[in-house]
């Protein structure tokens, strides 16, 4: 269910490590528990992100919810379709629905975060 090359955050962010950069996006769980998103703020190209702090904002018909950075670093590329088409989040939240790329400043953060088993257990599911 949640991908195994993927890392996790306790507060439902995955990061995908590519080199020299990590691809960020939300998990199916946030997605599903989020249910119709509508809305998606991210940060511009060039912003510093900082590990486990706001980066942008996700909105759906039930809430608004922050999201927060598994990796400090420069962001360096956005998803900027999902402005206009923000409910791909909610069909395809791992591979189109990915939402920044960062040059981490700190890959050791990435350490901290979950394989797809613990991540599985801490939402209360079993990875398959």
């Amino acid at each position: 269910m949640y991908p195994k090359e993927l890392r996790y955050s306790k507060e439902h962010e995955w990061a995908r490590i590519e080199g020299n950069r990590v691809r960020i996006g939300i998990t199916k769980f946030a997605a599903d528990r989020l249910s119709d998103i509508v809305y998606v703020e991210l940060p511009s190209v060039g912003a510093e992100v900082k590990f486990m702090e706001p980066f942008g904002v996700v909105e759906s018909v039930k809430a608004v919810s922050d999201l927060y950075a598994p990796v400090s670093g420069k962001v360096v590329e956005i998803n900027a379709g999902l402005a206009d088409t923000p409910e791909v989040l909610n069909t395809d939240p791992y591979n189109a629905a990915w939402m920044i790329v960062v040059e981490p400043s700190n890959r050791a953060e990435l350490d901290q975060l979950l394989d797809a088993s613990a991540y599985a257990a801490h939402v209360g599911e079993t990875q398959s």
